[in-house]
């Protein structure tokens, strides 16, 4: 951060001080709406408010018991100890959410990353033709509304893909269908093509510092296609790739208007789960599993942010 020089004129002074009292301002505006949820979690009482103990700092106006019922809600049976476990993890319905999104996540985010690494290093090439056109067409799913996206995605997983039943019978074709609709498979699918848009432009913006001599360096000595890639590209574009890939991550995680329209009750996901509860059943669980969604974004920025500096350093600039 720039320091204020002496030589300073009363109108600069006020400017460097009045533009960082605004910028507080705005991140207040922008952080209290989450840091409201904290305290609401470790409510007692089963309310999505404040009430005059937590006002007051009563011990007993706060319990850990939203977060244990994170892992109970759905047992069959919770104060049971023998089995307790493995009815926590087959029947718990926080606990099978849970699974589902890093099941989905982690599986779209590879698929993301390497379909959003080759498309970012094909149209970083000066020879690539229409790449503005290709790269506008890639991204799309970040700019076309989720309703119509999902939408889109569920009606084309409707279709039957399996061509022997093209020219069958109804009654054939009823028995055989392929069909990505409410599978694991529509849905990492889905994901995939939600998250491969950020890939893309991080790994681009990576490839704009990169110095393209270091390949025809590799090039020259020998090396091939795959083997500069591996050697040389990669190491330098990593960072990029890391950070890309957590952006997909937490879009495959935060993501709900898709999972809506494509997932049955055993596929929902942490956020198809909390819009579930706020509409069946309101309990400040979902306070709680926010807490936590909280923390976990909090630590995947702050290794986005530490990756970019990284990034900076390797390409000889310097952070900011």
């Amino acid at each position: 951060m720039s320091e204020l020089p002496p030589y300073a004129t009363t109108g600069q002074r006020a400017w460097y001080y009045g533009f960082r009292f605004i910028c507080g301002l705005i991140f207040i505006f922008l952080i209290t709406p989450i840091l409201v949820i904290l305290p609401l979690s470790f409510n007692q009482q089963p309310y999505f408010s404040f009430t005059n103990e937590i006002l007051a700092f009563e011990a007993d106006a706060f319990s850990t018991r939203w977060y244990w019922d994170i892992l109970k809600n759905g047992m069959a049976a919770p104060e049971a100890t023998e089995g307790w476990w493995a009815d926590m993890w087959q029947n718990a319905q926080w606990v099978r959410a849970v699974k589902n999104s890093f099941f989905i996540g982690i599986l779209a985010t590879l698929l993301s990353t390497a379909l959003g690494t080759l498309a970012a290093i094909g149209l970083s090439r000066s020879e690539m033709p229409f790449s503005k056109l290709i790269m506008s067409i890639l991204i799309s799913p970040m700019i076309i509304p989720l309703v119509i996206t999902g939408a889109s995605m569920f009606y084309f997983f409707s279709f039957d893909m399996n061509p022997v039943n093209w020219f069958a019978s109804g009654e054939v074709a009823a028995e055989n269908q392929w069909k990505l609709a409410f599978t694991y498979g529509g849905l990492i699918m889905a994901h995939t093509a939600l998250g491969t848009p950020f890939v893309i432009i991080t790994v681009t913006a990576t490839l704009v510092g990169f110095d393209k001599s270091l390949v025809r360096g590799a090039q020259s000595l020998g090396a091939g296609p795959v083997r500069t890639f591996f050697k040389v590209q990669m190491p330098l574009i990593l960072p990029g790739v890391i950070s890309g890939a957590l952006f997909a991550f937490i879009t495959s995680f935060d993501e709900v208007v898709v999972v809506l329209q494509m997932a049955t009750a055993e596929q929902r996901t942490i956020p198809r789960q909390m819009f579930s509860g706020i509409r069946e059943q309101i309990s400040p669980t979902i306070l709680a599993v926010a807490t936590i969604l909280v923390i976990i974004s909090i630590c995947l920025l702050t290794t986005v942010e530490l990756l970019r500096r990284r990034s900076e350093r390797l390409r000889g600039m310097s952070p900011t």
